[in-house]
């Protein structure tokens, strides 16, 4: 017979230990589920937010970014005080970080299969401070959910009855057919019809706007990295220097409110001026083609623009030295002094200027007197008596008269003052009028007198000179003509 070798006999678990090992499961894994973080793993990132509106939350509710989960709500802590405030605290995953000081949170309305709310999580702005683990949202950042019980609790019977007349009378605006007066003025294409087949009707042009306005708004997006922080710090520039401005920004706002006033004193024109704007409209799209057509020559022309402009800058600091020269020269010091001491001379100079403007319409009235009468006669020949020497005009007599009157002033020495006369006499007897001063003058002449030439005037006196008559616009006098005068 063969020894048999007895087996070894294992250790029983004793139930009770048993029971201790399925507990322990069963708390980690409650532990893991509600938010407990694992004994070597990193700890997870705690976010709060405060909420002034109930959140309706439960736990574990998911926590999304764009539509992303990447974390679920661990706890909702009631504030002491309020009915419906609360502390919303969440655990955020790894794909949720980095989160900034700006971030928002809202309480949104799952789909209707899903049920429920979520956290809509906005990371913020890069430039914004990072948030640490355990950093508190305010309540200005968060935002609590809309609930139709809430809305409909608002619409009570009053709000309803309003509510209710408000959608009547735009009903009523919008289905009234204009009259005469109203279509007046109007677009031909929606003149005849109500407000709602107005809109209806501007559905045609909505798909060109809706183009129009998104090239507009891909034009705001810019066409380099950084352009909407430009835009950004240009309007921060703006702002600021407006506030720099003290008084000048409410002024403006005064004058716009004047400006407003005014033209609701002008209600009337205005409303006449719209109601013109629809023909100017038709014409600027009529205009619309030739516009088009203009873009492309005006793309090329700035674009040739762009090199002059890139050295405008340079041009300014290379002009910049010698604007301070230019400011220098004219202080006070420079050409400000010598202003002020020209000031007067130039005060003096308007004086002159306006004696000269007489001066020269005098001179030209003389200028004008010369040429039109006192040279036509200087050059006439007196023929009534007999031809005179060699047939001289008459300004040439009168410079031979010059010299013989020079002649006749001279003493034996030429140095002299005196007139020297010979005395004269004749055969025949010569007898004045009776004078004023003592009756009748007698003399000898020579030769036979033949009268004065011209005659004098039987009144005694010379004619009278009219001032206000100029000179050049009489006619020069016929010396020919003159009649001659009685003997002494």
């Amino acid at each position: 017979m063969s020894r048999q070798t007895p087996r070894r006999r294992r250790p029983r678990v004793a139930n009770w230990q048993a029971a201790l090992a399925a507990l322990a499961v069963i708390a980690a894994a409650c532990y893991a589920v509600f938010g407990g973080s694992l004994p070597f793993g990193g700890s997870a990132f705690v976010l709060r937010a405060v909420f002034t509106a109930n959140t309706n939350l439960h736990i574990p509710s998911p926590v999304r970014i764009a539509g992303v989960q990447v974390g679920e709500v661990t706890a909702v802590q009631r504030i002491k005080g309020s009915p419906d405030a609360g502390v919303v605290v969440m655990r955020i995953d790894s794909s949720g970080l980095p989160l900034h000081a700006d971030a928002t949170a809202q309480i949104r309305s799952r789909i209707f299969l899903e049920g429920n709310f979520y956290v809509d999580l906005h990371p913020g702005t890069p430039s914004s401070p990072l948030l640490a683990s355990g950093a508190t949202l305010p309540a200005a950042n968060t935002a609590g959910p809309v609930q139709l019980d809430r809305v409909l609790s608002a619409l009570n019977a009053g709000a309803r009855a309003n509510l209710q007349k408000l959608v009547q009378g735009l009903g009523g605006a919008l289905n009234q057919v204009p009259t005469p007066a109203q279509q007046r003025g109007q677009d031909p294409a929606v003149a005849r019809l109500t407000g709602a087949q107005g809109l209806n009707y501007s559905l045609n042009y909505a798909a060109r706007a809706f183009e129009a306005s998104a090239i507009v708004n891909q034009a705001l997006l810019g066409t380099h990295a950084g352009d909407l922080s430009g835009a950004v710090r240009g309007e921060s520039r703006v702002l600021s220097a407006l506030a720099a401005g003290g008084r000048a920004l409410p002024e403006l706002v005064s004058n716009l409110d004047i400006t407003a006033a005014a033209l609701a004193a002008r209600q009337s024109q205005l409303a006449a001026a719209v109601a013109l704007l629809p023909g100017v409209l038709r014409r600027l799209q009529s205009a619309e083609a030739a516009l088009s057509a203009s873009f492309a020559p005006t793309e090329r022309f700035a674009a040739r623009l762009i090199p002059g402009i890139q050295q405008l800058g340079p041009t300014i600091v290379a002009a910049l030295p010698w604007l301070g020269q230019m400011t220098a020269l004219m202080s006070a010091r420079e050409l400000g002094g010598l202003l002020g001491q020209l000031a007067p001379a130039a005060a003096s100079s308007s004086r002159a200027i306006g004696s000269a403007t007489t001066l020269v319409s005098a001179a030209q009235q003389l200028s004008r007197c010369l040429s039109n009468v006192l040279v036509p006669t200087g050059n006439q020949t007196i023929t009534v008596d007999s031809s005179p020497p060699n047939g001289l005009k008459l300004y040439q007599q009168l410079l031979q008269s010059a010299v013989g009157l020079d002649s006749a002033a001279q003493n034996f020495d030429g140095n002299g003052r005196y007139l020297r006369a010979s005395v004269g006499g004749g055969a025949n007897q010569v007898k004045t009028a009776s004078l004023a001063n003592g009756g009748s003058l007698y003399g000898n002449a020579v030769l036979p007198p033949q009268g004065t030439l011209p005659a004098f005037p039987s009144s005694g006196r010379a004619p009278a000179l009219d001032g206000s008559v100029p000179c050049y616009t009489q006619s020069a006098p016929n010396l020919n003509s003159a009649v001659r005068g009685a003997t002494p």
